[in-house]
């Protein structure tokens, strides 16, 4: 019996990151028809209103939880806010340690986006030229369910972007990202930037 005890307390972490893992897609739920989610400046009721989502909204990114995990913060227009976790259902097949299928990635000063779809192809852009793209192959890191490799080719040369599960920032704007890449371009252009999930 103590041995089962013991298997369950140290399964309990796995269990609640699996669940837990951010940033992560939800949908607004229980909010009328006529009515919208809120989003403030704050994870309070107190916070000013700086945005709202839809009631039917899909696709929202919750980027992390409030301290008392009741409100995510999302992204809404070039700002962050606070959203009622109360309304927003954590969308299925999104376990820890799984690769987003699909990624919408950016950075600044040069501008670039990087964008990957879940049929496996994509696009790389800067201001002069959008090439498309070909993954060749998504890598998991061993023993690390935080951080994930993607090769790709296209007409530009291979191409290879290292994701992990890091706070980031475009420097732009006041918007928040959960995820931040490094991409390497063949032969031997170094781009750092952040990821959004997309579906």
């Amino acid at each position: 019996m103590k041995n089962v005890l013991a298997l369950i307390l140290v399964c309990l972490p796995f269990v609640a990151q699996a669940e837990g893992r951010f940033p992560a897609l939800y949908g607004v739920t229980g909010v009328a028809g006529n009515d919208v989610l809120n989003v403030r400046t704050s994870p309070s009721t107190a916070g000013q209103i700086i945005g709202v989502l839809m009631f039917n909204a899909r696709d929202v990114e919750v980027i992390r939880l409030s301290d008392n995990g009741r409100w995510g913060l999302v992204n809404t227009a070039e700002t962050a806010g606070w959203a009622s976790m109360h309304f927003l259902t954590r969308q299925p097949g999104q376990l820890w340690g799984d690769m987003p299928a699909s990624l919408s990635c950016f950075g600044t000063e040069p501008f670039w986006g990087l964008d990957i779809a879940a049929d496996d192809t994509g696009s790389f852009a800067t201001p002069e030229v959008t090439s498309p793209i070909t993954i060749t192959d998504r890598i998991p890191g061993v023993a690390r369910p935080d951080r994930f490799a993607l090769t790709a080719v296209g007409s530009e040369g291979a191409i290879t972007a290292i994701v992990g599960y890091n706070a980031c920032n475009d420097g732009m704007s006041d918007r928040e990202y959960g995820l931040a890449l490094d991409v390497l371009m063949e032969p031997g252009v170094l781009y750092s930037g952040c990821c959004s999930l997309a579906r």
